[in-house]
């Protein structure tokens, strides 16, 4: 019987506030509107960004469905949506294309004015959303709110992928692989026989690995402070791995050291502003980029001496790696089926949705690289 027009009844992992669990309640989602698509999300990752909204860190709306890494399959449209059907594979997008803006038409640029990440008013393109829960209405979380059986996103908020792509695979290039890899090969420029340096060796960090051994970078120094996710480093191209506790001096001077006054790219992914600053000063002074890729807190500053500058450092950034998510997200998804790129050492932990909370927990504790949680498998 279709579900067309109608409201969903389905399960989805409410935050009902900062520093509580996840809990799993019935909720309704309404049909999709004009320029929106339903989605029946199959499989989602547990990322960091979800985690800093339920540590207080971010600030939202609440009550809120998180989630923002995932792969589903289109249930229904709403008027005027030309390029997708029922049926069809996607993901959601966390940064929509809108195709339209001055950001969109920069292809400098992989922003959209459209998008809801330094607000974070929690609702679609008309300022409503489409979830309630106990007669409450429920915030969406950046264009997207995976943490749910189904989801209604705008359509420039969703990218159409392969028909044949693993969907509990491809989910992870909805944020983690994205980001970090097309840090690397997108955003840094990575050049053939250069050095490296990535701090923070979750899902991103590897991605970027990836990306600078795709990229031919000589060097690829892995920083952590948990010496047990250096074997996975290794495995996905760091040639070496340190840890700054086995040091009684400032990680970038070490760094320094180790390639000849320092490195030529710098990718800090973490989140933390103290080791954006170590990041910078680990970068040749005399044109080493460093790249922030991780997410700070919403009250974070940086603060450092202008001089580490002006002699030719360059300090960016990028959501999503720099991909056009429209755009480079099918590609992407197209890489993967053909081969050309390979992430699945990435997915330490496979669960069922219901054991969401303890999917956070194994990020917490160290203990995974990405969990996939599957509502069904397709």
């Amino acid at each position: 019987m279709s579900t067309a027009g109608k409201v969903i009844k389905c399960k989805a992992a409410v935050c009902w506030g900062p520093k509580q669990p996840l809990s799993i309640e019935e909720i309704e989602v309404a049909p999709p509107k004009a320029h929106e698509v339903r989605i029946k999300i199959v499989a989602t990752g547990v990322c960091r960004s979800d985690d800093h909204v339920l540590s207080g860190a971010l600030d939202v709306n609440f009550p809120i469905i998180l989630g923002h890494e995932a792969a589903g399959i289109v249930e229904s449209v709403g008027e005027g949506v030309t390029n997708l059907k029922p049926g069809d594979k996607v993901i959601p997008l966390f940064i929509p294309q809108c195709g339209k803006c001055r950001c969109c038409k920069n292809p400098d640029s992989n922003f959209c004015v459209k998008n809801d990440l330094e607000k974070f008013n929690g609702v679609l393109q008309d300022n409503t959303t489409r979830f309630t829960c106990k007669g409450k209405t429920v915030y969406n979380f950046i264009s997207t709110s995976t943490f749910t059986e189904y989801t209604v996103v705008d359509d420039i908020a969703v990218a159409k992928i392969h028909p044949d792509a693993p969907l509990d695979k491809v989910c992870l290039i909805g944020c983690g692989f994205s980001t970090g890899y097309g840090s690397a090969v997108k955003t840094a420029k990575v050049k053939p026989g250069s050095s490296c340096v990535v701090f923070g060796l979750g899902g991103v960090g590897l991605s970027v690995i990836i990306g600078c051994k795709v990229a031919g970078a000589a060097k690829i120094i892995a920083v952590d402070v948990n010496p047990d996710k250096f074997a996975k480093a290794k495995e996905f191209g760091a040639t070496e791995c340190i840890n700054p506790k086995d040091y009684d001096r400032p990680i970038n001077e070490v760094l320094a050291e180790m390639t000849d006054g320092g490195v030529d790219y710098a990718f800090e992914v973490i989140g933390n502003t103290g080791i954006m600053t170590s990041a910078l000063k680990s970068s040749f002074f005399c044109g080493g980029k460093t790249v922030i890729v991780g997410l700070a807190p919403s009250n974070a500053t940086m603060t450092f001496d202008p001089m580490l500058m002006l002699t030719g450092r360059v300090l960016t950034g990028a959501f999503f790696g720099g991909f056009k998510s429209k755009d480079d997200v099918p590609q992407t998804v197209d890489d993967y089926v053909n081969k050309k790129i390979n992430f699945d050492g990435l997915i330490t932990h496979e669960l069922p949705f219901e054991q969401i909370n303890e999917g956070f927990e194994l990020l917490r504790n160290g203990k995974s690289i990405r969990t996939v949680l599957n509502f069904c498998r397709a």
